[in-house]
């Protein structure tokens, strides 16, 4: 019997579990992609010499970068593509973190094969390797693990080669979130940095930040609109953000709660050392709470969009103030009994409204059922979409909402809003009132609540 690698045959085994969905693309979700990439990265590094007269300790991304400076490497090919994007990203320091990045980029390339071959043929840099312990020069091993390598290369992996900060410490990566925020008096965010890492310590209150309840104290601010934050001095957030003000933001989020609902291990002593300097400091809440069913919120593209039941819409007159709110509210919940028919929402301009056939009173006139709608309070407009069917109801900017409140009474749930209609044909401004009801009175304020502070914080340049 031919002799067997252990890593190599644990390579094979991991393999068969990646391609148990087969036809599907690879992704970081996957929970075979980590143990993948560990089992590779043991392969190159067995058998690697240390030099004796330097004090720097040699892993597998000098080997690879070495490629680039021999003759049997084109400068234009994709090999040397991959290695000088590699020595590009500004998050890595170590020349680990660099070998992590590249294995993973290879996988999403499919250049797996193409690297081992250009070190298999570069003598200068093969031996480094001990031909006694090395699987690269031992024959027996070799054949096996290049054609493992070439199973690699026909599977496709689409991994996000931006969620690399922590590669240095670990291979386990951890939540990556996308906050946008538009141009702002203030974001709001208290930084603490430690080990060149910039930390959220706290948010000031009737802040942006702090009304949209996306970024949690103990996250990790990664980048600002590209900019990476990594291996930051004090005070350098700042900076961007001043160079940045008047502009719309992206920040990129590490979360420091993992996967799993614990504790994201590499921030774990950092979280510990930030406790100790801030006592005051509690980490949390969690981006997105459990709650029970039936789910009264969900997350889309990182906001927190409310599960509400649309009431009904109806034009009330040429008055859209704060004092009439309780009547117009009292006025739609009337008119809309079950056995009425569901008034259509008001054409608004410059606003968007799209209407299905089903919700158009003019083609299919069918008695008024309360419907489940997502309600999206983005940061210039708030939407209402078809929980079923995903079509957008309705679309409202915030300078356009005249007014917005909770119905005193009988139901504490319910919320309505005066929106501006201004119909084409005539120059009276009029108003239309939207009546909503949410799951509980405590998502009721918060709904009044961020729907007030949407035109607050939106700051429109000419």
């Amino acid at each position: 019997m031919a002799p067997r690698d252990p890593l190599v045959s644990a390579l094979k085994v991991c393999l068969l579990n990646l391609q148990c969905d087969y036809g599907q693309t690879v992704t970081d979700s996957n929970p075979h992609v980590t143990s993948c990439c560990q089992l590779l990265e043991l392969l190159l590094r067995k058998g690697l010499q240390q030099p004796v007269l330097s004090l720097v300790p040699r892993d597998y991304w000098q080997c690879f970068e070495q490629l680039l400076r021999q003759d049997t490497c084109d400068r234009l090919c994709t090999v040397a593509w991959a290695v000088e994007q590699t020595k590009a990203c500004r998050k890595l320091l170590s020349a680990q973190g660099r070998g992590r990045y590249l294995l993973r980029l290879a996988l999403s390339r499919k250049l797996l094969p193409q690297f081992v071959t250009h070190l298999l043929h570069t003598p200068r840099v093969l031996e480094w390797y001990s031909p006694a312990f090395s699987i690269l020069r031992n024959e027996e091993f070799l054949e096996p693990f290049m054609s493992l390598l070439l199973v690699l290369s026909h599977m496709e992996f689409d991994l996000d080669m931006e969620n690399c900060s922590f590669l240095d410490e670990s291979w386990l990566l951890p939540v990556c979130e996308t906050y946008e925020v538009v141009p702002c008096r203030q974001v709001g965010m208290v930084l603490s940095y430690l080990s060149g890492r910039v930390f959220l310590l706290d948010l000031i209150s009737g802040s942006q930040a702090h009304v949209d309840k996306f970024i949690c104290r103990g996250d990790v601010i990664d980048e600002i609109n590209g900019t990476s934050l990594r291996n930051s001095k004090n005070g350098q957030a700042g900076v961007v953000l001043s160079r940045l003000k008047g502009c719309p933001l992206s920040i990129r989020v590490v979360r420091w709660r993992a996967r799993d609902g614990t504790v994201y291990r590499p921030l774990i002593q950092m979280l510990r050392t930030l406790r100790i300097e801030n006592p005051w400091l509690q980490v949390g809440p969690a981006p997105s709470d459990q709650r029970t069913s039936p789910p009264t919120q969900c997350l889309k593209e990182g906001r927190i969009v409310y599960i509400v039941q649309f009431l009904g819409a109806k034009n009330i007159g040429m008055f859209g103030t704060k004092e009439v709110l309780q009547h117009a509210i009292s006025h739609v919940l009337q008119e809309n009994l079950p056995s009425k028919v569901i008034t259509p929402l008001p054409r608004l301009r410059p606003l968007t409204t799209v209407l299905p056939n089903h919700l158009n009173t003019n083609t299919h006139p069918l008695s008024f059922v309360p419907q489940e709608v997502l309600l999206d309070l983005q940061e210039t407009h708030l939407t209402c979409t078809e929980s079923s069917s995903k079509l957008m109801l309705c679309e409202y900017h915030y300078p356009d909402i005249s007014c917005v409140g909770r119905y005193t009474k009988p139901d504490y749930t319910i919320l309505g809003f005066c929106v501006v209609n201004r119909p084409p044909e005539t120059p009276t401004t009029r108003f239309s009132c939207v009546v909503l009801k949410a799951a509980s009175i405590k998502e009721c304020e918060e709904i009044v609540c961020r729907t007030a502070t949407g035109f607050k914080h939106t700051e429109w340049s000419v």
